[in-house]
């Protein structure tokens, strides 16, 4: 092996390395065993080996502790500090309401109250509440879907359980106003997991020739990102023209002079170690770099080597997304519900009224969806995110009956099905296909390993 220190290269901080990962760990640990192994003797390294496996498991239960109060310490503040309202809420309401200290019974602060806490954190959650960055939008409607059901709720409970609809108004106005105070004050305070979405846009400019500037800036247009294009700079000061706000000899000046937050290189006009060049150049002006390759859909970037890269790519609403994840799981759950309510009404319209029943106990239990892909013997569901085994699917409507579907249907025709339901998701899609292929539910064949 030889040593050249004349080379420098760009690395991206991505997401092969998770230090704090489960395998991570697993992998580090026993990397260590097997030097044991190779380097001790016999009996040093069977002990070696035992704290090492100790140590495994010691940290293993640190990283599963540390994930979970991760995942559930942002709902938990929520709760404490909504009850921590209701503490101050009601004496002040009993005493303004009925000038009775103690109107109501314990019975609202240990069961109610935890109740409606309850109902908004799962609404605030299925709408987004808890993504980050924070979009204010999901916050407030998870919060007014939430009041919603538990009015709801509140009007079909018996008398005796109905104990203040103004508390349950006066609650939510504090619930809304004291976590979204806690949510700005901590992203002034700039902690990473209370970050909102001001929905501020990137000032960029792209450095490349005319043609291939044009395609990149078509490209971030079309994504989530919606940035502010400043212009074009040219690749060198030779092929200045117009329609370019200057060349790359005067990078400086035009991040300085239009206030550029990112810089985005076309790999396509400029080498790496150009790139690298002008990256140098810029250290100490707080500006982002991404370079886009050429003839890709996708453009890529590190803006520190603490943070993972950034990615920008056309959008598409894919099933994928953990936010449509939610939608549909939802959907299903409250139509599952909803079809066993009322199952005495439909049953025996179905084409097989048992399986149907059926088939409403399997998707309400998680083991099935409403609509899955299209499948086939000969299909590769190996690209798309992974889906349920389906009691429907988006070709339901194409051919009556689900053998005939995959049957008749080529291999081509299939896969497209299957890849434009992914990448547009749409809880209204799901909705259609169950109401056009209703009396249907039943008649689903059972998926190969079930």
């Amino acid at each position: 092996n030889y040593y050249f220190p004349e080379t420098t290269i760009i690395h991206y901080k991505g997401e092969s390395t998770r230090k704090g990962s489960l395998n991570y760990v697993r992998m580090f640990y026993q990397a260590m065993i097997i030097f044991a192994r190779k380097h001790f003797t016999s009996r040093r390294a069977r002990t070696f080996s035992m704290l090492i496996n100790l140590a495994i498991y010691f940290r293993a239960a640190l990283s599963i502790a540390r994930r979970f109060l991760g995942k559930v310490y942002r709902p938990l503040l929520d709760a404490l500090v909504i009850y921590l309202g209701y503490l101050f809420l009601l004496p002040v309401w009993e005493q303004v309401r009925f000038d009775m200290p103690g109107y109501y019974p314990p019975e609202f602060l240990r069961l109610v109250v935890p109740g409606y806490i309850l109902v908004w954190l799962v609404s605030l959650y299925y709408s987004g509440g808890y993504d980050k960055p924070l979009q204010v939008f999901s916050f407030l409607r998870g919060h007014v879907i939430g009041t919603l059901v538990i009015l709801v709720v509140y009007a079909l409970l018996p008398l005796e359980w109905r104990f203040s609809r103004a508390l349950i108004l006066l609650g939510s106005a504090w619930a809304i106003l004291s976590t979204l105070g806690i949510r700005i004050l901590l992203h002034m305070a700039g902690v990473k997991d209370y970050q909102i979405d001001l929905n501020k846009q990137k000032r960029m400019v792209i450095v490349g020739k005319e043609k291939e500037a044009e395609r990149v800036s078509s490209l971030l247009l079309d994504t989530q990102a919606k940035p502010d294009i400043i212009g074009f700079v040219s690749p060198s000061p030779e092929e200045y023209q117009n329609g370019f706000i200057g060349h790359i000899e005067q990078i400086s000046e035009i991040v300085r002079i239009n206030r550029v937050d990112e810089i985005v290189f076309c790999s396509r006009d400029l080498p790496s170690h150009r790139i690298i060049r002008i990256m140098t150049r810029l250290i100490g002006i707080p500006v982002d770099f991404k370079i886009a390759p050429p003839e890709s859909l996708s453009i890529i970037g590190s803006n520190s080597i603490n943070t993972s890269g950034d990615l920008y790519t056309i959008h598409v609403n894919s099933i994928g997304k953990e936010a449509n994840r939610r939608s549909k799981r939802l959907f299903d759950a409250v139509t599952a519900l909803l079809l066993l309510a009322t199952f005495p009404l439909w049953i025996f319209f179905m084409k097989a009224p048992l399986r149907s029943l059926e088939n409403v106990l399997r998707v309400l239990a998680g083991n099935r969806t409403w609509v899955g892909y299209l499948q086939s013997g000969s299909i590769d569901l190996s690209g798309l995110p992974p889906l349920k085994h389906g009691i429907l699917t988006p070709g339901s409507h194409l051919q009556e009956g689900r053998q005939e579907q995959s049957g008749s249907l080529s291999p081509s025709r299939i896969k497209e099905i299957n890849v434009v339901y992914a990448k547009d998701y749409k809880v209204f899609n799901d909705l259609l296909i169950i109401t056009r292929n209703f009396r249907k539910i039943g008649s689903a064949s059972k998926p190969d390993n079930y």
